[in-house]
């Protein structure tokens, strides 16, 4: 394991965000979305700092004016001139590991989830971009690969989906060992856990920060219903069996815990990927994704209970879900480069 990636957990340096500016992202459904990003800054900056793309002067302005009637504090928040496609920091931005040289940024390529957005030039471009502010060597793997798509605990175990990492729009010339052996390369990950599918309405073919995460090194949470009705029924209970079988990299069971799936979010006759497991793990506290229904205040409860030492706090992501993402989708770690 030369290279290693933290978990989420694990302390950071600050949260790299990108403001967002692409209303075909929210069509017709726009003018909500940069005060739901207020939001989340404006909580994650109790934690941390935030380091946040802009494409130039003007959406800096813009940013700034809705933080001061949001009340964000702006002293927490780094202007950093890089342009993007879009705000799905999680997906195109750069995730940090740590070299027997001291810490690298990995560059995977980025192809718009499987070429479904377009263009996408300047999302593919941010990692390296970063890496030259932050004065980091590059690695580049040469793989399309999206931060979404995996996680972590920290100890050589990673998590992902078939649906997404074998899907042919990412990787067609690449079969599912040759794909592992850039993770197991790149990430220093030992065990890989591999489950099947997606929820209904998802445009990533299936990430796994909507499906499955860590809490801790043996711990994953997980949505669960019993609506036998529900589009979600089957897959998140073939997910649920399987996960109960699978082990960590000491051969060890996880402790699988479910978590409630929201009221379904449909808008414009279209089903969303709306889920509590796409929460963000900060420094001091732990944003999630609520819906306005009642199951929101169980999950929150739930993920309380395993971050006993940070604030839960519930961000409402009923606008922001029909982007297809939220809050997990918008964040990227910078882990704390002294550790």
């Amino acid at each position: 394991m030369p290279y290693r990636m933290p978990a989420e957990w694990e302390p950071h340096e600050g949260t790299w965000m990108a403001w967002p500016h692409n209303l075909s992202h929210w069509p017709g459904k726009f003018e909500p979305i940069p005060k739901v990003y207020a939001q989340i800054i404006r909580a994650l900056t109790q934690s941390e700092p935030v380091f946040l793309c802009v494409n130039d002067a003007e959406a800096e302005r813009e940013a700034r004016r809705c933080f001061e009637e949001g009340g964000v504090t702006l002293g927490a928040v780094e202007f950093v001139h890089i342009p993007t496609n879009a705000s799905w920091s999680r997906d195109h931005g750069p995730m940090f590991v740590r070299t027997p040289e001291g810490w690298a940024v990995l560059d995977w390529d980025y192809n718009g989830n499987g070429d479904k957005w377009k263009p996408y030039d300047l999302d593919d471009a941010v990692p390296t971009k970063v890496a030259e502010l932050l004065e980091l060597p590059v690695l580049i793997p040469g793989v399309v690969l999206e931060g979404g798509s995996i996680d972590v605990n920290g100890k050589g175990t990673l998590l992902t989906t078939e649906s997404c990492l074998l899907n042919p729009n990412r990787n067609p010339r690449l079969n599912r060992e040759q794909i592992e052996g850039y993770l197991r390369e790149y990430i220093g990950v030992t065990n890989i856990l591999w489950l099947k599918e997606g929820i209904a309405g998802d445009d990533t073919d299936g990430h796994i920060d909507d499906l499955a995460r860590f809490v801790n090194p043996t711990t994953v949470v997980c949505p669960l219903t019993q609506d036998t009705a529900d589009a979600d029924y089957a897959i998140l209970q073939q997910n649920y069996r399987d996960l109960q079988k699978m082990r960590d990299q000491d051969k060890r069971p996880l402790t699988v815990v479910p978590l409630p799936t929201p009221t379904p979010v449909v808008y414009k006759n279209e089903r969303l990927p709306a889920s509590y497991a796409n929460f963000y793990i900060a420094n001091t506290v732990v944003l999630v994704p609520t819906f306005n229904c009642p199951q929101d205040a169980q999950a929150l409860a739930i993920l309380q209970r395993f971050f006993p030492n940070r604030r839960v706090i519930g961000i409402d992501c009923v606008d922001l879900v029909w982007g297809f993402g939220t809050l997990h989708c918008s964040t990227q770690q910078q882990p704390a480069m002294g550790n």
